[in-house]
């Protein structure tokens, strides 16, 4: 029997799940969703739109069911699979306050949950005008924002759109996963909530081709061609006081953005960056990233000198554009041949941050085992997410695994076939190492 799709909604008070779910019951959208409310007494269903109603289930007159969450959402379910034959999708909200991790994992658990149901995703809506008073004392609305599939920056009339960069930057930072959609009155399209994908990594890769790519903690490289001399370098005012920055010379025909030379410059990162204040000569070719000190208002000079002519790439903590950033030879402005912009893996917001880690080679079984078991015996309170497609030695299938806190699901899936074998993994969480993480699974590689 084919699997039901649940979609898992979740945003902090105010956010607008109010207005969607009111949406979702009473529009004609030609879909049959059953709706698990938390609160019934939060939504306030129209009586008039009810055509049957049987102890917590209700029926509308737009195809879909509501209940409400008096007790076990397992018992819940299993009321609503009398009515198996009146829905093809189940959507749970969660309260306000509540941490979606909990209501993810009943999937997990429960066998019969499992055979029954597939966790689709989950959708946070997010009040963008008010959001960052949340965002910056309560853990709550961090960790939403951490476990979402889907998040929809809601009431975005409501504030500019700097404001609207600037918030979108940020949750991208904590969460570089999920996908972002803006509305006002939480007017975005059923189908963007409700097939989602995200606990699908075949689909969530087809949705977004970076999502495996390597984060690294710069968000944009630039590739130069330089004299031997000095050079000016000046930036504005932007939304950090500092922001570090790794200038190294480049193979011959080689571009920054190329992944052997950014990887190159994430070892140079990994050193600890040397303070840089106004004024002061950053050194191209040097071992150690610079941290620029912005504090002073106004536009900011640093002179970048090459002791030789060559391929210069520069790697910039921020975008060049949010801070004005631009370099000049004399007065003549200079351009950079080749640049990309990356997957940010760094974020404003230290507590929560996502990791990404690409690997070849096969992986031995048992020692991925001991790995994975150690690692949530260790941080599995604060790893919200995790999701893989890994190539482990003795099988011609790839092995995709999800997790939520300390519960992992994984199968072996369909063939590699004609596509390279390499492990691709990604971690949410708090205190995430990327350093050690890497190491860490490296050593897991078969021998």
């Amino acid at each position: 029997m084919k699997k039901i799709p649940v979609t898992v909604l979740t945003g902090f008070l105010g956010s607008g799940k109010t207005t969607l779910l009111n949406r979702i019951l009473t529009e004609n959208h030609g879909k049959r969703i059953a709706v698990i409310e938390n609160e019934f007494g939060e939504i306030g269903i129209d009586q008039a739109l009810v055509i049957n109603a049987d102890e917590e289930v209700f029926e509308m007159n737009n195809g879909c069911i509501c209940c409400t969450v008096r007790g076990d959402l397992i018992r819940i379910l299993g009321n609503l699979m009398k009515r198996r034959d009146k829905f093809d999708h189940i959507l749970v909200e969660t309260t306000g306050m509540a941490d979606p991790g909990p209501v993810a994992q009943t999937f997990f658990v429960d066998d019969d949950l499992r055979d029954l149901f597939s966790l689709d995703g989950i959708v946070t809506l997010v009040d963008a005008k008010h959001v960052q008073l949340h965002m910056n004392d309560s853990n709550e609305c961090k960790e939403q924002i951490a476990f979402a599939d889907v998040l929809i920056l809601n009431k975005t009339d409501l504030v500019s759109e700097g404001e609207l960069e600037i918030l979108e930057r940020r949750v991208k930072g904590m969460n570089s996963m999920a996908k972002v959609l803006r509305a006002q009155n939480a007017n975005v399209p059923i189908p963007a909530v409700l097939d989602v994908g995200g606990f699908d990594l075949d689909r969530a890769v087809a949705q977004k081709p970076a999502f495996l790519e390597p984060e690294y903690p710069f968000e944009w490289a630039g590739t130069f061609e330089v004299k031997e001399g000095t050079y000016g370098l000046e930036l504005n005012d932007g939304p950090d006081p500092t922001m570090d920055l790794v200038a190294t010379y480049l193979a011959d025909g080689e571009q920054a953005h190329d992944k052997p030379a950014a990887e190159r410059a994430l070892r140079i990162w990994s050193e600890a960056a040397l303070e840089t204040t106004v004024s002061s000569v950053i050194e191209a070719g040097a071992s150690q990233a610079v941290s620029l000190q912005l504090q002073s208002a106004g536009t900011k000079h640093f002179t970048l000198r090459a002791p030789k002519a060559g391929r210069l790439g520069l790697y910039t903590q921020h975008l060049p554009s949010e801070f004005g950033l631009r370099l000049h030879w004399g007065k003549m402005p200079m351009a950079a041949v080749a640049e990309r912009e990356f997957t940010a893996g760094h974020t404003h917001d230290e507590q929560v941050t996502s990791v990404g880690i690409h690997l070849e080679g096969e992986l031995d079984t048992e020692r991925l085992n001991q790995w994975m078991s150690k690692l949530l015996r260790e941080q599995g309170t604060d790893i919200f997410r995790m999701k893989g497609i890994l190539n482990v030695k003795g099988t011609d299938n790839r092995f995709v695994f999800q997790g939520v806190h300390m519960l992992l699901d994984g199968r072996e899936d369909r063939p590699w076939g004609t596509a390279p074998r390499a492990n691709d993994l990604v971690f949410i969480g708090r205190k995430l190492d990327r350093e050690k993480l890497t190491r860490e699974f490296t050593q897991c590689l078969a021998r």
